[in-house]
């Protein structure tokens, strides 16, 4: 028997929304850490942006992904009772259209019409939201979940800058900020890419730049409009 292939397209939408929110919990908590460093300010005012940054960043990042799910979700119900009201209306049309798609991915006429009859009397509204509209039980929005989980990602992301500036001298936390941020950067892309099945290190070496990038701007800006507090 040949051995059980293991497809990773069913981890895309959990995926993108995890390595999305850890990544940007990282570079902007970071970045933010860095430019109020670089101006010279206490320790416990670094620290407080830190975690201001952490809080505002995670409730942020919920509320976006919240609203942009929830309007897909939207869509999908509308498409969907539209779809069930053109079945109830117009049955045999919608079932020449099934087998039509049917017929255009190789099936035969004689065939397709039969697949599609036989799916039809299981759910038809299953056949044609899955074949007609792309709409399925792995890509469907969840609104909730989807905020949770970006909620949940940026916070440990965030977590991460911030308890290296705690825990840093208050002369080292730049560096030591920049660099263990840096580093999860890389490991988390590396992560990311390895969970998808793409290549690890130009994965790991895009995101530790644009990260690096994002925290060097933030900390010039941070250390040209700086004043001693």
């Amino acid at each position: 028997m040949p051995p059980k292939e293991h497809h990773r397209i069913f981890r895309s939408s959990w995926l993108r929304a995890a390595v999305l929110g850890a990544n940007d919990g990282i570079v902007s908590t970071a970045s933010l850490i860095t430019g109020v460093a670089a101006s010279q300010v206490s320790h416990g005012i670094i620290l407080t942006s830190g975690l201001a940054a952490l809080v505002a960043g995670a409730l942020s990042m919920a509320a976006g992904e919240y609203v942009s799910v929830h309007s897909q979700a939207d869509i999908e119900a509308a498409d969907l009772k539209l779809e069930q009201r053109s079945l109830r209306r117009n049955s045999v049309e919608e079932l020449d259209e099934l087998t039509g798609i049917y017929v255009e991915r190789g099936l035969t006429p004689e065939l397709a019409e039969q697949v599609a009859r036989q799916l039809t009397l299981h759910d038809a509204l299953d056949a044609h939201a899955r074949d007609e509209l792309g709409i399925s039980l792995f890509n469907r929005a969840r609104p909730v979940q989807a905020a949770l989980a970006s909620a949940a990602s940026f916070a440990a992301g965030a977590v991460v800058p911030l308890a290296v500036a705690a825990a840093a001298p208050l002369a080292d936390v730049l560096a030591w900020v920049t660099g263990a941020s840096v580093a999860c950067l890389g490991a988390l892309g590396a992560l990311a890419a390895r969970a998808g099945g793409a290549p690890m290190g130009r994965a790991a070496l895009r995101v530790t730049v644009l990260g690096a990038l994002a925290m060097a701007i933030t900390a010039g800006v941070g250390a040209l409009f700086g004043v001693n507090v």
